[in-house]
């Protein structure tokens, strides 16, 4: 194992997931957020989904900061 975080583990390195595009969904994730998570169906698909992970990610991390 190279790399490993609580259910997650990867053979090689994060670093090669990692897209300009996927950066940019993570910077409108977190603006999203920032302006009170607006209106979730006028979303495209490709980032509402995204948007899905980044969310269900977001509150397993939380949760675990309160465990």
């Amino acid at each position: 194992m190279v790399w490993g975080r609580r259910r997650v583990f990867l053979d090689t390195c994060p670093r090669s997931f990692v897209s300009a595009e996927s950066i940019g969904l993570v910077e409108a994730f977190a603006a999203w957020k920032l302006v009170g998570s607006g209106d979730f169906a006028s979303l495209p698909a490709r980032t509402a989904d995204a948007f899905c992970v980044l969310e269900n990610e977001l509150r397993a991390e939380m949760s675990n900061a309160t465990e």
